[in-house]
């Protein structure tokens, strides 16, 4: 089944905020030559893993609102700002088309989410201990992507300090 693409309009059937020519495009000037090697199967199926673990991570952090109730995707939205300038609601911006190639280079090695065993609190090689704390992270991070999309999050708190 060919690749449904959010091209702005709300779509209720989409399945990705980019297109396998976007992703081409933006690996090849990146130099990942790995993604170059997948088939047009496996980078539709990246890109999609990739635009649903983008929903399930962010669902609710998004800045503004949805456009449509029938939309398949979190975006489209409206009332979204980024540094004094609104963003057109018809098009899905450009750093989350960019996120979703960079987690579906990812989503093509490996799994995104991975299944969650019992907390390590020690590893012991040889001589060698390392003790972790409680609660410390056991899913993977993926930096390039948080970078990418911060300005299209919701403030993680804080309070707002203007001097008198």
């Amino acid at each position: 089944m060919a690749l449904i693409v959010e091209s702005g309009a709300g779509l209720p059937d989409a399945e990705s905020y980019a297109s396998t020519s976007y992703a081409d495009t933006y690996h090849a000037d990146r130099g990942n030559d790995a993604w170059a090697a997948l088939t047009a199967a496996k980078k539709e199926a990246a890109l999609r893993l990739a635009t649903e673990w983008l929903g399930q991570q962010y669902s609710g952090n998004w800045r503004g609102c949805r456009v449509k109730a029938t939309q398949a995707l979190d975006w489209p939205r409206s009332d979204v700002c980024i540094d004094g300038v609104t963003l057109d609601y018809t098009k899905i911006p450009q750093i989350l088309a960019r996120a979703t190639c960079e987690l579906a280079l990812r989503a093509s090695a490996t799994s995104l989410t991975k299944d969650e065993g019992p907390q390590v609190q020690s590893v012991t090689v040889g001589p060698i201990e390392r003790v972790f704390a409680d609660g410390a992270r056991q899913q993977t991070r993926f930096a390039a992507v948080e970078n990418l999309i911060r300005p299209l999050l919701k403030s993680s708190g804080g309070i707002k300090l203007v001097r008198a």
